[in-house]
């Protein structure tokens, strides 16, 4: 005897539900992927910030401790509009012979005495005071005024701006 089946009966999947829930996964795996992505970008980009604020950090501590050891801003070898560039006296303080300290800005690069200190400076500024806070020539000055601007991904905004004031403890040691 043949046996009937009743199709009727039959529990499953049809072609069109599968099709429904393959559309579904993927729109979900795709939305996860797109989040991860942006969130890896996002990790990427804070460690090249985090790398321009510590090397920022450390050209600009560099120089601060140099220019605060100064005895007086050298203008004879400096234009004196040149505000990019800054030549300090360092005098003879028993540890070490007296010394010029050059801080430059040449293209996007910061040097001392032409040797590459920090890269993709958007822009350095030097400015000069006397001991009443009054601007002054540079050979005049007792506080420099640092302001740096670094522009890692070169947007046109700069990334780190760090600015200090210095002032030379060894100003008018004759």
């Amino acid at each position: 005897m043949i046996k009937k089946y009743n199709i009727k009966n039959q529990k499953g999947f049809s072609l069109i539900e599968m099709m429904v829930v393959v559309v579904i996964l993927g729109l979900i795996v795709l939305g996860l992927v797109t989040f991860f992505t942006g969130g890896a970008k996002s990790w990427v980009a804070g460690q090249y910030q985090l790398k321009a604020q510590r090397e920022a950090r450390q050209a600009i501590d560099r120089m601060v401790r140099e220019i605060r050891e100064g005895k007086n801003i050298i203008n004879d070898l400096v234009d004196i509009s040149d505000a990019d560039t800054i030549v300090v006296f360092i005098p003879d303080l028993g540890s070490k012979p007296a010394y010029k300290a050059t801080y430059d800005l040449s293209g996007t690069t910061v040097q001392r005495n032409s040797n590459p200190l920090i890269d993709n400076v958007q822009s350095l500024v030097f400015t000069y005071f006397d001991n009443s806070g009054n601007s002054v020539a540079p050979e005049n000055a007792s506080k420099v005024h640092i302001d740096l601007k670094v522009d890692v991904d070169k947007d046109g905004n700069p990334d780190v701006t760090l600015n200090t004031d210095v002032n030379l403890r060894n100003f008018g040691l004759q």
